[in-house]
């Protein structure tokens, strides 16, 4: 019996899930996503008390930072890595000999993170809501979603770029490991960066870490009194989409590079 062909939207769906079911059999990688944000809330929280400020518990200010840490984790560090370690066992080279489309096959990859950063912010609010009366600002629901899906573009785009750069699967989580952990701590994420030096404040401004974390926190900050969105912010995310865009298509190989 002959079939119809599956829909451009069915086969991408299709490697969404597969993908998904890939991530969810590598135990390693759903630890490092999932629950190590998960473990740093709770030990901040532990370390630092629930205090409240001003009547709102500290959770307040914690929960959106250590959520963005775990969207990025999800996008820029299992991107780099899974992409890496594929094209090394000639997953990639494969890919590119069926009749596949490439591009569905890399959306697929680009999808599942996404998916998988969604189920990890959603996590890190449920959590902050069920144990530490973290609250959302429905008003700037709207706006944190615009910021996460900026921010979703940016860091899979500079995953890839990542990729694309360092030869082998080998070094590509040393590498990750060496940008995103340094990144967290001068963009905010794990301390505050109130009284750093103005030098090292320069640097976080730089990257587009610090501005993610800023716009998503932001929008759950109930004493924030400015515009929330900052288009100054959200520029420099998009400069960096671009530039990893460009790194991607300009360097990113199918083939392994030895």
């Amino acid at each position: 019996m002959i079939t119809a062909p599956l829909s451009t939207r069915a086969v991408l769906w299709r490697q969404i899930r597969f993908q998904n079911v890939t991530f969810w059999r590598t135990p390693v990688a759903a630890f490092f996503t999932l629950a190590l944000p998960v473990m740093f809330l709770v030990l901040f929280i532990l370390f630092f008390g629930d205090q409240d400020v001003n009547g709102v518990p500290s959770s307040q200010f914690f929960t959106p930072a250590i959520a963005v840490f775990a969207a990025v984790s999800a996008t820029f560090t299992n991107l780099a890595i899974g992409t890496s370690l594929s094209r090394d066992q000639g997953i990639l080279k494969r890919v590119r000999g069926t009749p596949l489309p490439a591009w569905v096959y890399m959306a697929g990859r680009i999808g599942s993170g996404v998916w998988i950063a969604t189920i990890s912010i959603a996590l890190m609010f449920s959590i902050g809501w069920l144990l530490y009366d973290f609250q959302i600002v429905w008003g700037n629901l709207a706006i944190a979603v615009l910021v996460f899906i900026v921010g979703m573009a940016t860091f899979s785009t500079l995953g890839l770029a990542i990729c694309a750069l360092v030869k082998n699967g080998e070094s590509v989580p040393v590498v990750v490991q060496a940008v995103i952990l340094p990144l967290a701590f001068i963009s905010g994420i794990f301390i505050p960066t109130d009284d750093a030096p103005a030098w090292l404040k320069t640097l976080g401004d730089i990257f587009p870490l610090k501005h993610f974390v800023e716009l998503f926190s932001d929008a759950f900050n109930p004493f924030y009194s400015g515009p929330v969105l900052g288009w100054d912010s959200l520029g420099i995310m998009i400069a960096w989409f671009a530039l990893g865009l460009l790194i991607t298509t300009r360097f990113f190989t199918w083939d392994p590079r030895g």
